[in-house]
């Protein structure tokens, strides 16, 4: 058996694969007062630009994460950024008069994420121990703050000051950084899975790294029994998943979270423009900013609280994301009070950062319950709940209330921030449930050591 040692260089990569993505969607929510304009469409109508992405997404998921499971994840993870890459530069070829050909391409970009998120979480559970998994999970969130403020400036600047064209430059600013990051993907060593759980259990060093050694073919029985195989297998694969109570809760609130964050992090540059009279270039620097600012401080705290807190009190996988976006939700709540600019933006400040200390831990805790082998479905599961019954609609519906009051988008977040708190309550009740779903995972581990 091949040994390696394991160092920061694979968190880094793996979000780094994320960040890309984030800056490739983030880019056209920066150039959409552009977009809008030259293709003479409607807030509604750019809702379901930046929605046919998520869509795609959760269609894409499971299927993705299926293949993860059983095949080379850092390799999928590499060909899938490099296509991801060039479809990306492609939006900015769009014939005008072809409005809806941008939003098929923009969709085609969630068959990235589909395969890069649940693979690279996978990967980072299996890089890295119970004790290091919130650090690891921080940066890879740390590094999707940086690609959204990175894709709204290059928006804003290239759809600024280069008129009707700057929109379309903007989208082919990805693609070298994108082919770069998909080689480093390509050149990382592909663990065993399980590795660091059975590390766990039998306490040996955590720098001990188990590499796979052989690269099985994805279609052995041919492309038409994979399909079939497939069905089944998820089907399979997605009753397990469901079985275990924390996924359960957290499936809920998670879903219930994201619609809010979604619908925040798409309009709230709008809002700032329409509220508050600023320019587009300068709402797209202030909510970066929001988002830096905040997010990659509150992540990194919320990395440590991971690591720190696991064992110290029960449940504090999912106590700790509870509490974190309970606090975030009132303040945005006292955000959208009719007040100057600045009191909003520094309750924003503190809200983005509540709600970003809540996600190593959640991610960690999803990586705790779940067996090594199905983490990929579990993380897919993760996504398409929140895709389906969370962001997806977000965009749209947000849209749609705001235009039911002139356009306010101030009031559209408020009616729809109670969302938030539903999340909070399912995340608090799943407490009694991660310590023994957990504990399930390393009593197999150890039998099954026992009988090797």
């Amino acid at each position: 058996m091949k040994k390696d040692k394991v160092s920061i260089w694979p968190m880094w990569v793996l979000g780094l694969a994320v960040m890309i993505d984030s800056i490739d969607q983030y880019i056209v929510r920066g150039t959409s007062n552009q977009i809008s304009h030259v293709f003479k469409v409607s807030d509604f109508q750019i809702g379901i630009l930046f929605s046919a992405f998520i869509v795609v997404n959760g269609i894409a998921t499971m299927p993705a994460s299926y293949i993860g499971d059983r095949w080379n994840r850092s390799n999928l993870m590499a060909v899938t950024i490099s296509v991801w890459s060039v479809i990306s530069s492609m939006g900015g070829l769009v014939p005008l008069g072809a409005f809806w050909l941008l939003v098929g391409l923009r969709g085609a970009l969630g068959f990235g994420q589909a395969v890069s998120d649940p693979s690279g979480s996978s990967l980072l559970a299996d890089f890295y121990g119970i004790n290091q998994r919130g650090k690891a999970y921080a940066i890879q969130q740390c590094l999707i703050y940086t690609g959204l403020g990175i894709g709204l400036a290059i928006g804003a600047f290239f759809g600024t000051h280069f008129g009707n064209l700057g929109w379309r430059l903007a989208f082919f600013v990805s693609i070298g950084p994108g082919l770069l990051i998909a080689f480093f993907c390509w050149r990382l060593p592909e663990p065993k899975r399980g590795t660091a759980d059975r590390a766990e259990v039998v306490h040996s060093s955590p720098s001990d790294l188990e590499i796979e050694t052989e690269r099985p073919p994805l279609f052995p029985n041919g492309v038409g029994g994979f399909i079939k195989e497939m069905f089944s297998g998820l089907k399979s694969d997605i009753k397990t998943i469901l079985k275990i109570p924390t996924m359960r809760y957290a499936l809920v609130g998670v879903s219930a979270i994201l619609f809010v964050v979604t619908a925040v992090s798409t309009w709230m540059p709008t809002l700032y423009q329409r509220q508050f009279g600023m320019s587009q270039e300068s709402a797209n620097m202030y909510f970066a900013i929001l988002a830096i600012a905040a997010g990659i401080p509150g992540t990194l705290v919320g990395g440590v609280m991971a690591d720190r807190w696991v064992k110290r009190f029960l449940g504090a996988r999912v106590v700790v994301p509870g509490i974190c976006l309970l606090i975030s939700g009132t303040f945005f709540m006292l955000s959208f009070l009719p007040l100057p600019f600045w009191p909003v933006f520094v309750f924003q400040l503190l809200a983005f950062f509540s709600a970003a200390s809540s996600v190593p831990a959640l991610r960690s805790g999803l990586s705790d319950s779940v067996p090594a082998h199905l983490r990929g479905t579990g993380f897919g599961a993760f996504n398409i709940a929140s895709i389906i019954f969370g962001s997806a609609a977000a965009p749209i519906v947000t849209s749609a209330v705001a235009t039911q009051f002139g356009g306010n988008f101030r009031v559209a977040f408020a009616l729809l921030m109670p969302v938030a708190f539903v999340g909070t309550i399912f995340l608090l009740l799943a407490r009694r449930h991660i310590e023994r779903d957990t504990m399930k995972i390393f009593e197999a581990i150890s039998e099954a050591l026992q009988n090797n």
